[in-house]
């Protein structure tokens, strides 16, 4: 290999080496792993092993946020987005501007900045990471959520105000005033170029992209899959950067137009991969870029400026969810998410710089100011997520509902998918139903169906009694818990031993520990399901209706003999048990073939099992 390719190739696996090295390593401390990511680019920047630049491992990286963007925009739709008009811009707007205003006043006042260094201060150091923010809510699997749809609606309208603020930069530099007023032409040039290829990307993401899918999946090459989904994201961004607006948003704009493509799910894992890769190069190439000569140079004034953005930024966003009636915690844990400075921060303060506004050692400390609050960031939203469960008060549960008009014959306890199909059952044949339920959102949608739930807690007795439960002819337990259902059999058994139980089963072994517990009936959850998808694909196959009926109705008889066998002797009862091995239960139809390996793999673990029967 030559020099070049020597550095490259040296550069490759040092990147992969810590990305392997550092994620256990955060894990194993309850870190998420983008801390681990941002220490270790520490370490392999140009103040420990300097395997890279990292102005260049920080342009490829990049394409991690363009990507992760992407499959945000996949995981929405057009008419989610609309129904988000009032938090994007809303707590967007509320969001940017006191931020940027209490930054801008601290800038001015406290560190002697000018005026159009104060702005630009206050702007960039307003703007959230969205991977590192989309990252932490990821990892908790919070996104979904009402404070992660707020916080996520926060960034997107960051990254849309990104392109004004990059023009704003050139009118706050000095003479930028009579530059502008000189040439209106180009302005509105620019603004048309934006409009033009925004809706470049929305027509080719209605009208073509679908089809060119098609195609390509008929060819039945799964490379050029991948190849077109990646042409899609980096088309997307290309194009919208060329227009001078942000690549991230043009990704985003090209996922949100493919969320209903039926392509959805293998674009998403064709760039999955590329993402999580990418995303943590990028992680580390922020740790790269920290200028430890600058921090250490300036420990006493970074540390005071990281921890006032910190509470600033903080107090502020905590403030806007709390207004919104997002809870204290998950204010709290939206607050922390967004501390981190964006990756606009590394663009806006050089900008600053060749524009003279800002002076090349404000804009070092500024850089270095925002490195270490992505730094601080993902420590703070580790620490909050070990500390908010010790420090959460117990919620009081809300009083029962009064019971005075239950009049019901039969008494549903959880109003799921289950339950709602069982209550519809009688319903539908006038019987008189009580039905209770736990889940408050839940109450409160099935109200909207004209159907009344009272609230209240089945495993609990006094609630069951105040239902009624003492009087009804028959008490349906439908709940999705487990735990939940042999609690409120064990109850009524108890304390009201003529009820009648008619429960749900999870699984065979909670079939096997109901009718144990003395249960009138229990069904599995996906017994009769199933059965009714093994008759349809039975009479797909040419079976007759009456011959499928049949057949289902001897598996459903043969089941239910082999579950009592089960009950008395034990979940293998039946099955040949060798020492030491792994036992299943043994099917109810023995197949007339052998199995035949598909592959070299199957083929070991078959002939190790022909070892052992023979």
């Amino acid at each position: 290999m030559h020099g070049d390719e020597h550095a490259l190739f040296g550069a490759a696996l040092a990147f992969l080496a810590a990305a392997v090295i550092s994620v256990p390593i955060a894990k194993r401390l309850g870190f998420s792993p983008v801390v681990g990511y941002l220490l270790v680019g520490i370490a392999i920047g140009p103040v420990g092993f300097n395997v890279a630049d990292p102005g260049v491992v920080s342009t490829v990286a990049e394409l991690g946020v363009v990507m992760l963007l992407f499959l945000v925009g996949l995981e929405l739709k057009p008419s989610n987005l609309l129904s988000m008009g009032h938090f994007i811009f809303g707590l967007g707007t509320a969001q940017l501007m006191l931020t940027s205003l209490a930054f801008a006043l601290l800038a001015y006042f406290g560190l002697g900045f000018g005026v159009a260094a104060a702005v630009i201060s206050g702007l960039a150091l307003s703007i959230s990471g969205t991977a590192i923010a989309l990252q932490l809510l990821g990892e908790r699997g919070d996104l979904a959520s009402p404070y992660g749809q707020r916080t996520f609606s926060i960034l997107l309208f960051q990254d849309i105000a990104v392109v004004p603020l990059l023009a704003l930069v050139p009118l706050l530099a000095p003479g930028g005033e009579a530059e502008v007023t000189r040439d209106p032409k180009a302005t509105l040039l620019a603004a048309a170029i934006a409009v033009a290829a925004i809706a470049v990307i929305v027509v080719s993401g209605r009208y073509l992209l679908n089809p060119l899918f098609r195609v390509l999946a008929r060819s039945g090459a799964r490379e050029a899959m991948t190849a077109a989904a990646l042409l899609v994201v980096m088309g997307a961004a290309g194009l919208m950067e060329a227009a001078g607006l942000s690549a991230a948003l043009g990704a985003f704009l090209a996922g949100l137009l493919l969320s209903e493509s039926t392509f959805r799910h293998e674009l998403e894992a064709n760039v999955d991969a590329f993402r999580g890769l990418l995303l943590a190069v990028f992680f580390m190439s922020i740790g790269m870029s920290l200028n430890i000569n600058v921090v250490l140079g300036h420990i006493p004034s970074l540390l005071v400026g990281t921890l006032a953005v910190a509470v600033v930024k903080s107090v502020i966003v905590y403030l806007v969810f709390r207004a919104d009636n997002i809870a204290p915690q998950d204010s709290m844990r939206a607050a922390v998410a967004l501390l981190s400075a964006g990756e606009f921060a590394f663009v806006l303060f050089p900008l600053g710089l060749d524009n003279g506004i800002l002076k090349a050692e404000q804009a070092d400390l500024l850089i270095a100011l925002a490195a270490l609050t992505m730094i601080l960031g993902p420590l703070l939203f580790a620490a909050l997520s070990r500390l908010l469960p010790r420090f959460a008060r117990p919620v009081a549960e809300p009083p029962a509902d009064d019971f005075a008009d239950a009049d019901g014959s039969v008494l549903v306890i959880g109003f799921g998918r289950f339950g709602q199909i069982v209550s519809q059952c009688l319903l539908a044949q006038d019987v008189s139903v009580t039905i209770i339920d736990k889940d408050v959102e839940m109450i409160q949608s099935a109200g909207r169906f004209g159907v009344h739930i009272y609230y209240g807690d089945g495993t609990r007795l006094d609630v069951l009694r105040a239902a009624g439960a003492e009087t009804m002819e028959v008490i349906c337990v439908c709940v999705d818990n487990k735990e939940d259902a042999n609690r409120i059999v064990e109850i009524v058994r108890a304390s009201i031993p003529n009820a009648r139980l008619f429960v749900r089963s999870f699984d065979r072994v909670h079939s096997m520990e109901l009718l144990r517990l003395g249960v009138d009936f229990e069904l599995r959850e996906t017994l009769e399901s199933a059965l009714s998808f093994g008759a349809r694909t039975l009479e797909a196959l040419g079976v007759t209706q009456t011959a499928a009926a049949a057949r289902i109705a001897d598996v459903r008889v043969r089941d239910r003999a082999r579950l009592e066998r089960q009950l008395e002797e034990g979940i293998f009862a039946g099955a040949e048990v060798f020492s030491g091995h792994k036992v299943e239960p043994e099917p109810l139809t023995q197949p007339e073939k052998p199995a035949r390996p598909l592959n070299p793999e199957a083929q070991d673990i078959l002939s190790h099992e022909t070892e052992f029967s023979g």
